[in-house]
């Protein structure tokens, strides 16, 4: 469900969008089919595989199909609006920032539409992780990130984690390997349809992951 900016249109950008769906039960690969045939198989690469595999093979996967020098990660849900796209560009260029993440903690960032269980769980995951491993970054859980390619290639090939501790990771690594990061504030808002992945085991996993990452790193 991720998708991956590069055919130029009215918005003055080439852009390709890649999407990787695994086995998602909310109906996303067939609406990914009712737009690619609107918009053709040129601008919409559909890439599904059968099952929930991580998110860092999810990544490599696409990857393989991706023709542009940036990668742009975002959920196909609206969850992350594309809005943010051009702003995120903005910042690489002001920077030339190796990588330009989203962030619901700075600035005008937000949630909106999750109960306040998930948001304990987001604020506090980030919390600890702040104190735990000073990444240089506010929101360490968050997706929507703007890669150089190469330099996601690299990060991808020393991540080993999976899941939700898949996305800390790749920022504990950028700054262990002096990648510049800018971040944009964003407006993330939980998705109208389908349910969420997050439950009991990715909380687990990320828990043991964090600890595994202040141990090694």
């Amino acid at each position: 469900m991720k998708e991956s900016l590069c055919s130029r249109d009215r918005s003055g950008y080439n852009y390709e969008i890649i999407i990787i769906d695994d086995g998602s039960p909310d109906g996303t690969l067939e609406i990914a089919k009712q737009l690619q045939k609107i918009y053709g198989s040129d601008k919409i690469l559909l890439r599904p595989r059968e099952k929930k595999l991580g998110l860092g093979t999810a990544y490599i996967h696409g990857m393989q199909h991706a023709t542009g020098s940036f990668v742009i990660i975002m959920d196909a849900d609206l969850s992350h609006h594309p809005k943010f796209i051009p702003e995120f560009i903005r910042k690489q260029k002001e920077g030339d920032f190796d990588i330009v993440s989203g962030t619901r903690y700075q600035g005008n960032g937000g949630v909106y539409g999750w109960d306040l269980k998930r948001k304990i769980i987001s604020r506090g995951a980030n919390f600890l992780t702040q104190i735990l491993l000073r990444p240089g970054a506010s929101d360490l859980t968050g997706s929507f990130r703007l890669y150089k390619k190469e330099v996601l290639q690299k990060l991808v090939e020393k991540c080993v984690s999976k899941g939700y501790v898949f996305q800390m990771e790749m920022i504990v690594r950028a700054r262990q390997l002096k990648y510049t990061i800018g971040e944009v504030p964003i407006s993330f808002v939980d998705r109208v349809y389908g349910e969420s992945k997050l439950g009991g085991s990715e909380i687990i996993s990320f828990a043991k992951g964090l600890l595994t990452l202040f141990a090694t790193t």
